[in-house]
């Protein structure tokens, strides 16, 4: 028996069965949750501890960072809107009404990161609209990252119970 076969009857290559696609899940939602709009968690961590040199680079941070996306979204916002969902709607089509597994395994990946794309529009917003620094900024934060981590279970699950049924009726019939 050919050693390549084996490998490849044994490791399946499509997204569901594939182990560098729940690598790039993993990795996706750990540091979209471990960079809150941009500013890493240790950083944060340490502000609130009382680190001054971590609070002042936190507040530089999240200022610029929060006006980089109210500009993207002011500029670009209407035309970003439909491309985005142009292709989630032609993932969606191409995954369940065509039927194919990597569209699916796309479109699990990008719908859930567009609601953190839009939660971060809504917290740059507060932070530019209230001036948000310190104590009340890591506050926003906190709550921003509890969302972002709420978001990243449910699709997490939801991705792996697509992706267990989908192995399994693959394998059925196969």
């Amino acid at each position: 028996m050919d050693w390549y076969s084996t490998v490849f009857e044994l490791i399946d290559m499509r997204s569901f069965s594939n182990l560098w696609f729940w690598i790039a899940l993993a990795v996706l939602w750990s540091s979209t949750s471990h960079y809150v709009l941009g500013v890493p968690w240790d950083m944060i961590t340490r502000a609130r501890k009382g680190h001054e040199q971590a609070m002042a680079d936190m507040n530089a941070l999240a200022a610029i960072n929060s006006r980089r996306i109210l500009y993207i979204g002011r500029e670009s916002g209407l035309l970003l809107t439909g491309f985005i969902f142009f292709v989630l709607t032609g993932a969606f089509l191409m995954g369940w009404v065509y039927d194919r597994e990597f569209a699916q395994a796309v479109l699990l990946l990008m719908l859930p990161m567009s609601l953190v794309w839009l939660l971060s529009v809504r917290t740059a917003n507060r932070i530019e609209a209230e001036a948000l620094e310190g104590e009340a900024l890591i506050s926003t934060f906190n709550r921003h990252r509890l969302l972002v981590q709420l978001i990243g279970m449910v699709s997490i699950f939801v991705t792996a119970m697509w992706g267990m049924y989908q192995n399994m009726t693959t394998s059925a019939l196969g």
